[in-house]
């Protein structure tokens, strides 16, 4: 029998009908002959519940604890799930992500996976069960229970289905599949059928909700297929894999992310090691930097510039603040109303003409570019978050994405 691992999201489990509506679609997968590994995420806004409640009884929840606390919805998920499929006379199991030997490092709230035991699983299946692992979990060598992010059920997935060697990883949610755009920013984006990880990647760092970007890294390393599809209906999903492409627009889609804040710095002294001073208190911090930006020097003095997440913007300014008056820096500046735009596809970076299309679309929209950034396949600018939708909804025209 072949092996594969389903992710289905939380609005796939939502209530008691999504799941016993899941049940159904995983025991129609065991009759097709396959053995099932299932990875759920918390039921619908059960985490963002759990989030609030946890700062209305503390004003800094403690991160060891709200770790505890959040893996709870998983665990709910993946129990119910393991009832109803055995009411409808189906095998199944639900485990922990400890149960699961899924093991961490002790980074609260943003853990990575250090290495998976498989035992348990693979002693399970071959009872013939269905294996229910709660997703967005693992534990650290302390046995002390760790949270992988937002999206970590996604990566749990993968993970999984790399150590065990399935066939694809099927990620299942409310939408059908990658699309050109954002569906509810440009009605008229289109489903892609198929996508390369080195695209999928750079969608989900820059604005894609669909996959988290770790998840499409391991199965990138792995080579493991990742299927999006909706579980409301057997509407044919998008295929993320690294094999051959069909030869389609060189710009594959448009994504906006609105969670930008921008940090300058400014006046500082242009010379050796400042900017690792800077940089470096900010990685142990756990502060992600994108984009960063730095003027040309005049009179050995410049502008540093860098984005964060908005939900990071304040400790990057804890961070920095001192810093900046140690190395006797003006002042440090920050911007929360910002958004990145950008264009993806491989097809771009062999050939010009995309960088300017992309300006003269965005100056013919009214759209100021404040930063831009680049990669291989990728353009970047960023702009006012009053002016993202408009951004896209104009790129996504001049690129005739429309067109099937």
């Amino acid at each position: 029998m072949s092996l594969i691992v389903q992710k289905y999201g939380g609005t796939s489990v939502g209530d008691a009908d999504r799941i016993r509506n899941v049940a159904n679609r995983i025991i129609a997968t065991r009759k097709a002959g396959n053995d099932v590994v299932v990875v759920v995420s918390a039921m619908g806004d059960t985490t963002d519940d759990l989030i609030k409640l946890a700062y209305q009884v503390s004003e800094k929840p403690s991160e060891r604890e709200l770790d505890v606390l959040l893996s709870t919805g998983e665990i709910v998920a993946s129990t119910l799930l393991a009832m109803s499929l055995k009411s409808l006379g189906c095998d199944a199991i639900s485990l922990s992500g400890a149960q699961a030997g899924i093991q961490t490092d002790a980074n609260h709230n943003k853990a990575k996976i250090l290495n998976i035991e498989p035992s348990r699983i693979v002693s399970e299946l071959k009872k013939g069960c269905v294996i229910i692992v709660a997703g967005f979990q693992g534990v650290t060598k302390e046995s002390d229970v760790t949270t992988l992010g937002r999206g970590g059920s996604d990566t749990t997935a993968v993970a999984l289905a790399a150590i065990l060697g399935a066939k694809v990883c099927e990620r299942y949610t409310d939408v059908e599949g990658i699309y050109t755009a954002d569906p509810r920013a440009v009605p008229e984006a289109t489903k892609l059928k198929e996508i390369s990880y080195d695209e999928m990647l750079e969608l989900a760092t820059y604005g894609s909700k669909v996959m988290h970007p770790r998840a499409v890294e391991l199965g990138q390393i792995y080579n493991i297929p990742i299927l999006v599809a909706s579980s409301f209906n057997d509407h044919p999903g998008t295929l993320i894999h690294g094999g051959p492409m069909e030869i389609r627009n060189k710009v594959t889609a448009i994504t906006q992310d609105m969670d930008v804040a921008k940090i300058t710095i400014v006046g500082v002294p242009d010379k050796p090691g400042i900017a690792a001073s800077i940089f470096e208190p900010l990685a142990k911090a756990c502060v992600s930097v994108d984009t960063i930006v730095q003027n040309a020097s005049i009179k050995n003095i410049t502008d540093l510039t860098f984005t964060v997440a908005k939900g990071d913007a304040e400790k990057a300014l804890r961070v920095v603040n001192p810093i900046a008056a140690k190395i006797g820096a003006r002042e440090c500046l920050a911007d929360t109303r910002l958004a990145k735009v950008s264009i993806i596809g491989c097809g771009m970076q062999n050939t010009p003409g995309y960088a300017a299309t992309m300006f003269s679309t965005l100056y013919a929209a009214g759209v100021n570019i404040q930063l831009i950034t680049t990669s291989e396949i990728r353009i970047t600018v960023i702009i006012a978050e009053d002016k993202a939708k408009e951004a896209v909804r104009a790129l996504h025209k001049a690129f005739e994405l429309e067109k099937e």
